[in-house]
């Protein structure tokens, strides 16, 4: 696989830095004591659940809506109140952790927080904390340092969503255990084959990718073997796909949109 060369100008190298040495002291609860402790048996995903159905339309968030939405803050205060240790199985606490990412992504735009500028990523990444089972987590150590290596799941990229244009779109519905790997599949195929986010020339080999599968390229590489053996597992065009395990293709990485991917939710002196 042949890579061109494309500025990443994203995140700045001092930034780049500053990631890394936050990453080194990172803070990840493995314990957790919620004040107000709710059984993990009479925790569901039901508010977050009718939210988003309410609030999502493919993949536009409808900010001002969940801000006037009294269920958004009681979902919040749920996961607060629950220790997710205590759920019953590995894809429950994935769906957990997943929905948590979601909201809380929310709960930051909400807040004022917006991932549109270099400054304004640090903040809400890893200036904002969030609570959950009565213990504090940025963003940044949920996704870093406890989705991506307690649960090697590469499709959570497809999940997860940061509230911004190049993200994959919020799913229209909360995730649930029990259909969690269709609900990742179906997260993964959407984005893969979305011509906004990824798009494949066939004729010059070359395959213009999201900057996630730059970002995050050791987890795909992991569990395909390379980032375009990951990718042929999903696209639709099965030609496509073929082409992409054998062929040489020239990798190239797309800009990210980090504006937001709704309207803003109203402030102070607009309420």
């Amino acid at each position: 696989m042949k890579r061109a060369h494309v500025p990443y100008s994203t995140l700045s190298s001092t930034f780049a830095c500053c990631l890394a040495l936050l990453a080194g002291c990172a803070g990840v609860p493995r314990e957790f004591h919620p004040l107000e402790p709710l059984a993990p048996q009479a925790f569901t995903h039901q508010l977050f659940d009718e939210l988003l159905r309410a609030s999502v339309l493919d993949g536009r968030v409808d900010y001002p809506a969940i801000q006037a939405d009294g269920r958004f803050g009681a979902y919040v205060s749920q996961l607060n109140r629950v220790d997710p240790t205590g759920l019953p199985t590995d894809r429950d606490q994935l769906a957990f952790w997943i929905n948590a990412y979601n909201a809380f992504a929310i709960q930051g735009i909400l807040d004022g927080y917006s991932p549109g500028t270099l400054a304004g990523r640090y903040r809400y990444f890893l200036g904002r904390d969030y609570r959950v089972g009565g213990e504090r987590i940025t963003l940044y150590d949920l996704e870093r340092n406890l989705l991506i290596p307690d649960f090697r799941e590469p499709r959570i990229h497809f999940a997860i969503v940061c509230a911004s244009r190049s993200c994959p779109k919020l799913r229209e519905e909360a995730y649930q255990a029990g259909r969690l790997d269709a609900q990742l599949d179906e997260r993964a195929r959407a984005f893969i084959n979305d011509p906004a986010r990824n798009r494949f020339d066939r004729e010059k080999r070359v395959a213009s990718l999201s900057m996630i599968f730059k970002w995050f390229e050791d987890d795909f590489a992991a569990e395909a073997g390379s980032v375009l053996g990951y990718v042929a597992r999903y696209v639709a065009d099965q030609d496509l796909a073929r082409d992409l395990k054998s062929a040489p293709f020239t990798v190239e990485f797309l800009e990210y949109d980090w504006r937001l991917n709704g309207p803003p939710p109203m402030t102070n002196a607009e309420r």
